[in-house]
């Protein structure tokens, strides 16, 4: 009998400019099983060490509860919002690992992926963690048309 084959395993780092290593002073790591396709706009997987900062289910209001009627817009919003709750929690976008997308319709999201990219990019950077899309049949607020849950890892030396 012989053992399965193992895949090899890439860690990259989350930007081109942290090192490939794990470090305490590193933030996360991107997880990339050697032969998969190079996913685009999110990760398979995310390695880091440290203090966890979580998100609940965060909407694309306003400080005054009102949401944009645009779908991207309330993206944009969204990724602020959870901008703000990181930085509570003493982290910035780079240290997500973790978001869970919830959309009301799918299509929409589709319909409007290259504008959705070019809000995420202004709000987070270039820095993608791992990411589960779901379309759900109603969010808790009426109007809301998109939540995100959010976990990031803090370094212990941030």
């Amino acid at each position: 009998m012989t053992a399965p084959k193992a895949n090899t395993l890439a860690v990259l780092p989350a930007t081109k400019d942290q090192p490939k290593t794990l470090t305490a002073a590193t933030g996360p790591q991107v997880l990339q099983p050697g032969g998969w396709p190079r996913p685009k706009g999110y990760a398979n997987g995310m390695m880091a060490e440290g203090r966890l900062v979580v998100t609940g289910g965060v909407v694309g209001w306003d400080v005054a509860g009102n949401f944009p009627t645009s779908f991207v817009e309330q993206v944009k919003q969204t990724l602020e919002n959870i901008v703000a709750i990181l930085a509570e929690g003493g982290a910035r976008p780079q240290d997500l690992v973790r978001m869970t997308w919830y959309v009301v319709d799918m299509e929409e999201y589709v319909s409007n992926l290259k504008a959705i990219g070019a809000a995420y990019r202004e709000v987070l950077g270039s820095h993608y963690p791992t990411m589960a899309l779901l379309q759900v049949v109603r969010l808790v607020e009426p109007a809301a048309r998109v939540e995100i849950e959010a976990t990031a890892v803090v370094s212990r030396d941030a």
